[in-house]
């Protein structure tokens, strides 16, 4: 059992194949479920979902410079941000722990997205970039988000059933 996974190989092809019926209903196996638009593999090792994450991202991206004439520098960051941001934030908790070239493919889509901010060129040193928009690289960001979520948690900030 790697350290990434949940569940060896071969208990992942001993799930069943076929329909196992409970009550009146057919119920199917699947490699792969959503809860809360999170999609978690079977393996958990969250490759659909960086895969959907980073596909839906690049589609925003490509939709974005088509309206750049149209609204000011201020304005287009700041759609940026709003399209692109929220995507990343939302299930960053889960993604914390993922290996490196996940965390590679999601902060391709962060670089993506500064150099369209900054209209710089996509051979840029990215790290200039990322700072001068006070954007934090991923891994820090996943860590900046969860030491939030704790802080929260230890002044009771969170819902109830967060404690």
């Amino acid at each position: 059992m790697s350290h990434e996974s949940c569940s060896t190989t071969r208990k992942l092809h001993s799930r069943p194949s076929a329909a196992v019926g409970v009550g009146a209903d057919l119920i199917t196996s699947s490699s792969t479920v959503r809860n809360l638009g999170i999609a978690i593999d079977s393996d958990v090792a969250m490759q659909t979902h960086v895969s959907k994450t980073v596909s839906a991202w690049f589609a925003v991206l490509r939709q974005l410079p088509s309206i750049r004439r149209s609204v000011s520098e201020t304005v287009f960051k700041l759609l940026v941000v709003l399209f692109v941001m929220p995507c990343l934030d939302y299930s960053n908790t889960t993604l914390a722990g993922l290996p490196l070239y996940q965390h590679q493919r999601l902060q391709s889509v962060l670089n993506a997205a500064a150099i369209l901010v900054r209209r710089s060129s996509r051979y840029d040193h990215i790290m200039p970039i990322l700072r001068d928009l006070h954007w934090l690289k991923l891994p820090e960001r996943f860590d900046f988000k969860i030491c939030v979520l704790v802080y929260r948690c230890l002044h009771d900030l969170v819902p109830l059933c967060m404690n």
